[in-house]
């Protein structure tokens, strides 16, 4: 599991919160409530002190920040039995996800390359991602979040008769690229936009050093899941979160 740990410790650097707190090993995340990835407990790091006391102060932190309490959990958490003390506590388990990976030395040219790729942030790629995702409440969140990734990233918006019809986010960190943000209009889904927008990225990926790939997708969405699949991407771990009621 060891490297699938540093999978997690990537997907925390390349989805960046607005402020971070380190608890005797746990890290709490926080975004003004945009994403629970951002907004969460994350115990993959020792754990010393009572964990009924680290609850109960996570939940004053959280409720100080009038943010619901979120664990997010993975095979990792610190102590190993957090998930089943958290149930016992009342939290709810929601958003099933599979962390899922490809390796990038046999992955297929895209045939679509009607692509725009930037690698700073645009005031177009949000406005576009705000729009496409009815995210637009956040936007100011999200360029905060976006501008605090500190390794190389790629922002790209895939056109079709001159119109941004998808879009999406890439990031490089040891030699392994990270998809985040794909989306595609509603009008132009399953339609093969959606796979050629991300060979796009596993290509400036591949150009960029990275051998392989590493993704999360939420169990209910079967569309992103039969994509990936299609793709070549296979599952290494679960995770979810617990959410206080």
């Amino acid at each position: 599991m060891a490297d699938y740990k540093m999978i997690e410790e990537l997907t925390l650097n390349n989805w960046q919160p607005l402020q971070t707190m380190l608890y005797d090993g746990w890290l709490l995340r926080f975004a003004g409530g945009y994403t629970k990835r951002a907004n969460s407990v994350n115990p993959i790091l020792y754990s010393t002190a009572d964990v009924n006391v680290k609850i109960k102060e996570c939940e004053r932190l959280y409720t100080y920040k009038e943010l619901s309490t979120v664990f997010k959990i993975t095979p990792f958490v610190h102590p190993n039995n957090l998930d089943e003390l958290l149930g016992d506590k009342g939290y709810a388990l929601i958003e099933r996800t599979s962390v899922q990976i490809l390796s990038l030395d046999r992955v297929k040219q895209p045939t679509l390359t009607t692509v725009v790729l930037d690698e700073t942030l645009t005031s177009e790629w949000l406005d576009t991602y705000c729009r496409l995702n009815n995210v637009e409440l956040h936007k100011h969140t999200m360029h905060q979040m976006l501008s605090n990734i500190v390794t190389k990233k790629c922002f790209i918006s895939l056109y079709h008769q001159q119109e941004v019809i998808a879009c999406g986010l890439a990031v490089i960190e040891r030699e392994w690229l990270g998809l985040f943000d794909i989306v595609t209009a509603v009008n132009y889904r399953k339609r093969g936009f959606g796979e050629q927008l991300i060979l796009n990225l596993l290509q400036w990926g591949r150009d960029h050093g990275a051998k392989s790939s590493h993704l999360a997708v939420v169990l209910t969405n079967q569309a992103a899941l039969n994509l990936y699949a299609k793709i070549g991407y296979h599952e290494i771990y679960r995770y979810w979160y617990r959410v206080k009621q």
